[in-house]
């Protein structure tokens, strides 16, 4: 993960850690509530890492529900948000994703990885890292960019290539530039299936209490795909 993505996300910690909760409903009422529900069950005693922990929800969520959990975050700040949001009922570090993880063989039963990898260029190595350090059985739920989303809200002269897209993100305490890859479906699935066995492919829908608390986003999620969850279960060679 490029030096620029650590960066960005370190000024967006103070953020993440006080208004994302509630503060995004694209978080909040859609992704969210998709990922929690297609997560294996139970968790209770599973080993599962937090693959870009960011500020820590979803560690805190996998907790809640009896996991031991592992947060890995790219961000020195975001570490020490979901540090401070666990209070020491995780284990938190902060790595960089495309480099080996300092993880034995086997070691998780679950990995996690919320709107993350579309950071990253190439998903091989960190693919390969995931499938090393998950049980064999294991589960592989992440969740990125939909493809088409990014194709018809960018200028993308061709869908079959890998493009870094820049974006304009306007947050409670500052306005900041936020790059990522838009990569074609076949790839993101071809990528997947080179080291998982593809469980689920899920277009998430906002659940209804977005209605009320923003209806034109809640129509406009409802009939457009904005962001892909994928579920996958871990193959060895």
């Amino acid at each position: 993960m490029s030096k620029n993505t650590r960066d960005i996300y370190n000024i967006l910690a103070s953020t993440y850690q006080n208004d994302i909760d509630e503060g995004s409903p694209y978080n909040a009422y859609y992704e969210r509530p998709a990922m929690m529900a297609s997560l294996p069950s139970p968790l209770k005693g599973k080993k599962v890492l937090d693959a870009g922990c960011s500020a820590g929800w979803y560690s805190a969520q996998l907790w809640q529900q009896g996991a031991i959990v592992t947060g890995v975050d790219v961000s020195p700040e975001m570490v020490n948000a979901a540090n401070q949001r666990l209070g020491g009922q995780a284990s938190f570090y902060c790595l960089d994703l495309q480099e080996p993880l300092p993880f034995e063989a086997d070691s998780f039963d679950v990995i996690v990885s919320s709107l993350t990898l579309h950071y990253l260029k190439d998903w091989t190595a960190v693919f390969q890292e995931f499938n090393r350090i998950l049980k064999v059985g294991g589960t592989l739920l992440f969740s990125v960019h939909h493809p088409f989303m990014d194709w018809t809200r960018y200028e993308c002269k061709d869908y079959f290539k890998t493009q870094l897209l820049t974006e304009t993100w306007n947050k409670p305490t500052v306005t900041i530039d936020v790059s990522f890859y838009r990569r074609p479906l076949q790839q993101i699935v071809n990528d997947t299936t080179r080291f998982f066995h593809l469980d689920q492919l899920i277009e998430p829908q906002p659940i209804e209490k977005m209605r009320t608390v923003n209806e034109k986003s809640y129509n406009y999620l409802m009939t457009n795909p904005h962001f892909l969850i994928v579920r996958a279960v871990s193959k060895k060679k």
